[in-house]
Order: C-alpha cells, then structure tokens, then sequence
C-alpha cells in the first residue's frame, strides 16, 4: 500500500501517548517525565511515553513477586492456553501493530507485518506447541528430575525487533511458569504497550505479565538489581549486557544475554551465486541492517571476488529506500539520527582505514533529505584487522572479505572476530556446506540461505561476546527453568 494523503495509516490509532504502566493487571499512571518517540521517516515526535522510576519498576516487581505462587501452580496446558491466545490476538491485530512497527522503527509496512508481528506470533504458538512435550517432569535412575519455575523473569528488550525480542523471552517464561516484568526500549515502545492491551484483553491474571518503560540505568538497572527477580533476560550490546551481567552478579541471579555479531556468510568456491549473492544482500540489509544476526561479512574466494563485487553492485543498486508506507520500498530509514551518526563514523572510518567503497557510502539517498536514511553500503578490501571486520556497525554497511583458497581457509576468516552469533555458508553440496558450516563457531549457521525464521524451534544465540545462554525452541524454555533432582 502506498499511504497518500487524506489516508489512515495503519496502526495510528495505537501511536499516541501514553502516561502509564502496566501493573499488576492496572494501568498506573507514572510519575516520570515524558519520553519522546520519534518516527524516524519524518524526524517527528509522534507520541510520549513515560520515563518509569525505580519505585514504579519495584512495584511492578511486587506484583509479579505477588502472582507468581499462583501461576506456577497453574496447569502447564492452562499456561499454554494463554500463550495460544496471545499469538492469535497479535495475528489479528498484525496490521496494525505492524503500522506502529514501521512509524517507530521505520521497516516498511508490508516487511513489518509478517516479519516484526506475525513471527513473534508463530514464536509463541511454537514456544507453546513444544511446552506439551516438554519433560517437566524426567525419570532417572534413582527417581526424577522436576523442571520447576524459576520465579519472577525480567525481560529488557531492544528496539529493533521489539515483538520478536519480547515473544521469545515472555513465551517460554509463562509457559515456565514464570512471572514478568518487561522493560521495552524507550526507542521503540509503543508496539509494546499495544502487545500489553493484548496481555489484559486475553484474560491473564493479574501481575503476570507488568511492563514498565523507561530508561535502562533507572528502571532496567533496578529491577535487575532487585532481590526478588531471579532470572534477566536482556537483550542489547554488548557494553550493557556486561553492566547487566554485572548487577546481576551480586545475587546470583540466572541471566541470559543475546548480544552483538559480526557474523560471515561464507561462499565457498561451488557457491550458486545467482542466488547466493540476492540472498546475501537480503540478509546483510534487511531491516536497514539493524539486526544482530545480520550476515555483514561476505567471506569469498579470492577466485570469484571479482565476480561477486559486480553481482552486488548490481543487486545493492536495485534496492529502494523510501517511505515505510510506500509498497515500493525496501528499506526504510535508520531508528535514530544517534543511529544514522554511527553509521557514518563507521563508513567514514573504514575509507579512511584503506577498505575499498564498492557502493553507498555516509551521504543521505537521494531525494531523502529528511528522515534517517542511509545509503545500502558495500567495502571490499577488508583484512581482519580492521574496525569494519570486527566491530558492530548495526546498520546497512556489508563488508567483502577475501580467503586464498581452501574450506579451512574460510572457516578461520568467519572466525576472525570475538563474535559468534550467526553464520552462513553456500555451496553447491549441501553436505559439504554443512560440514563447514559445523566448523564454524557460531550459536546458529545457516546452510544456503535458510533464515532464522524458517526455523523457530531452532535454538538462538552466541558465542564469546554474542552472549550467553539460548532462545527459541526448548532450549529458550530451559533458560526460566530451576532443576530438581528427585531422589528415592
């Protein structure tokens, strides 16, 4: 669709302020200062949200403390239950919610509505599916092994992917039978008050989903520090995964960290590049390349570089960036002009280190003066040892780097950095793909272009400064669990 004038965007309903949070089953007026949200694709403020305190986040924390002995003791398929009945209310509303995606976010509509509402949605029904086989309950030799709940979940989710973030770690939370405080990005807040108007219409007891917004040194920073909650589940960079990992360490607290990549999609010399390098561009740049997964190391043969270079050019050169709205788009703006800034001193950086500049570069698009566009950038000439092979830069900036020749010659280039959160790998034999791709330390390699997505019981995270712990699939269940051993 394109959005003209007179028309009613989708989703403009639910952007507009808000004054409260959720608490125990009540919208509570808050008494912080408000939070401007800016729609990226105009630089406008469109709505307010509340900077929560530390009083608020302890309240929300008393009452999911509160509702949490009576949610545990629910009957896991109870539990289930509500999980269903939350996806079904975010499918129903995926147009809309998806609208507030693409206002507050900036991906393109008709890309927000199945990536960013009705995939959260399928990660709860799968989350939910799976809690039916969980073995909760585990014979050994010499009895059993329980998994009980953990107790009272923090959630502090990013803006990026704000539903997908917020499903993958309330689902398995609830299914736990855990309780949550969530704490949505200031930057992006909005879809997750509409997710909490869904939290209240679907029935669920009071105190067992809160969400309380506001920044991460107040609210985040007390609720990870309060004696009460017993599992954080962040994810964000990695300078604040370490300062939350570092809160938590004085109470002994559970914390799962799904952090930055730097992460290679590696072509080995039989690649199919007729569709390995479309697929390569689609997975560096999608969401402006503001994904933590996003494959923005292309690791080739020094035989095919040539080759591949003039195949991107031309695929990067079709991209259209422009209005969320407009049906016509491919990308939309960056999140922020804080965003679009460090875009820039990494591009800027990365000519100035001696990297080559196939496309793009830091100048806004054409015709795109306002708003937070950026150009879909593409470097070659990128040895290990510079900035751009080893920092996050979280935005539309694909770096192509060369190995001699040789399998093992590519795995140690994918694994030249302190990353590990995703891989690719292309090759004509999908066996030798997956033999490389087992290689390579990453929390999740993709073997000729499958997308996470494809797989949502797989598990998700990383490696060395990817993270810790697991999303998705039983595995992101394990993570809400405490284990008993059964005895006699």
């Amino acid at each position: 669709m394109t959005a003209g004038v007179g028309t009613r965007r989708p989703g403009a309903d639910l952007v507009r302020d808000r004054t409260d949070h959720l608490i125990g089953g009540r919208w509570v007026r808050s008494a912080g200062e408000p939070v401007a949200v800016v729609d990226p694709a105009t630089e406008r403020v469109v709505a307010h949200v509340p900077a929560g305190t530390a009083a608020e986040a302890t309240a929300a924390v008393d009452a999911a403390h509160a509702a949490w002995p009576a949610w545990a003791a629910t009957a896991v398929a109870e539990r289930v239950g509500y999980v269903r009945a939350l996806a079904a209310a975010l499918d129903a509303a995926a147009e809309e919610i998806g609208g507030v995606v693409a206002t507050e976010v900036g991906m393109p509509w008709h890309l927000a509505v199945p990536a960013q509402v009705r995939m959260p949605a399928q990660v709860l029904r799968t989350t939910a599916d799976l809690a039916e086989g969980y073995p909760w309950r585990e014979p050994t030799s010499a009895g059993e092994v329980l998994r009980r709940p953990a107790g009272v979940v923090v959630a502090i989710t990013p803006w990026n992917m704000p539903l997908h973030q917020i499903a993958a770690k309330i689902g398995p939370a609830l299914v736990a039978g855990c309780t949550v405080v969530l704490k949505p990005s200031e930057v992006a807040p909005l879809c997750a008050y509409a997710l909490a108007e869904l939290v209240v219409a679907v029935g669920l007891p009071p105190g067992v989903v809160n969400v309380v917004s506001g920044t991460g040194p107040v609210v985040g920073e007390a609720l990870v520090r309060d004696p009460r909650t017993a599992v954080v589940s962040f994810t964000g960079s990695v300078d604040a995964g370490a300062r939350v990992a570092g809160l938590a360490a004085p109470g002994i607290k559970r914390v799962c960290l799904e952090l930055g990549g730097k992460s290679a999609n590696v072509l080995l010399d039989d690649a199919p590049l007729d569709v390995a390098v479309p697929s390569a561009v689609q997975q560096a740049f999608f969401n402006s390349g503001q994904a933590c997964n996003a494959l923005t190391r292309l690791v080739v043969p020094a035989a095919l570089h040539d080759e591949v270079c003039e195949r991107l050019v031309a695929a990067v050169g079709e991209i259209r960036t422009g209005d969320p709205f407009d049906a016509s788009s491919d990308l939309g703006p960056l999140v922020s002009a804080a965003q679009r800034e460090r875009v820039r001193g990494h591009v800027r950086r990365a000519s100035a280190d001696g990297a080559r500049l196939l496309t793009g570069g830091p100048e806004a698009p054409d015709g795109l003066d306002v708003g937070y566009y950026y150009r879909p950038t593409v470097f070659t000439d990128v040895p290990p040892d510079l900035a751009l092979a080893r920092e996050e830069v979280f935005g539309p900036v694909l770096a192509v780097q060369v190995y001699g020749s040789g399998d093992a010659a590519a795995v140690a280039l994918a694994d030249s950095t302190d990353y590990g959160l995703a891989a690719g790998v292309w090759s004509a034999d999908r066996e030798r793909a997956r033999a490389v791709g087992a290689r390579i330390r990453a929390g999740q390699v993709k073997v000729n272009g499958v997308r996470t997505r494809d797989s949502l019981d797989a598990p998700f995270g990383g490696y060395g400064r990817s993270g810790l712990g697991r999303e998705l699939g039983r595995y992101g269940i394990d993570e809400f669990v405490e284990i008993t051993s059964l005895l006699g």
